[in-house]
């Protein structure tokens, strides 16, 4: 029941943020540049598992994980001021995104920084 729970509240959080998108789009940005999905991630996981070390880990790691997703939202834009299609600009900022992911988990594993 649980489960139902949480699928139901994170899709009515992705309706609400295209709704508000249609009409209001810097409003919608907003709205989706919160952090509700990492939020609402470490409200679950805390209810489920009351483990403070997993918490630690899982706040840390969502920390270094949001840094490379950031380019994606610069990238998209710019290819499709430049004509780039959305669903080719979206893939292209995907694929960005999945190398930086690659990178900073590399990285952070030569820090010492376990992903």
């Amino acid at each position: 029941m649980f489960f139902i729970f949480k699928t139901a509240l994170s899709g009515l959080i992705i309706a609400l943020v295209s709704t508000i998108a249609r009409r209001y789009p810097a409003l919608g940005a907003l709205v989706a540049s919160l952090p509700l999905i990492s939020v609402f991630g470490m409200l679950w996981l805390w209810a489920e598992t009351k483990d403070p070390a997993r918490m630690e880990t899982h706040v840390e790691a969502t920390f270094w994980y949001v840094i490379p997703s950031l380019p994606m939202f610069l990238l998209i834009p710019c290819l499709m001021r430049h004509g780039v299609g959305f669903y080719v600009a979206l893939l292209a900022g995907c694929v960005l995104t999945a190398a930086l992911y690659l990178c900073v988990t590399w990285c952070a594993a030569r820090m010492g920084v376990n992903l």
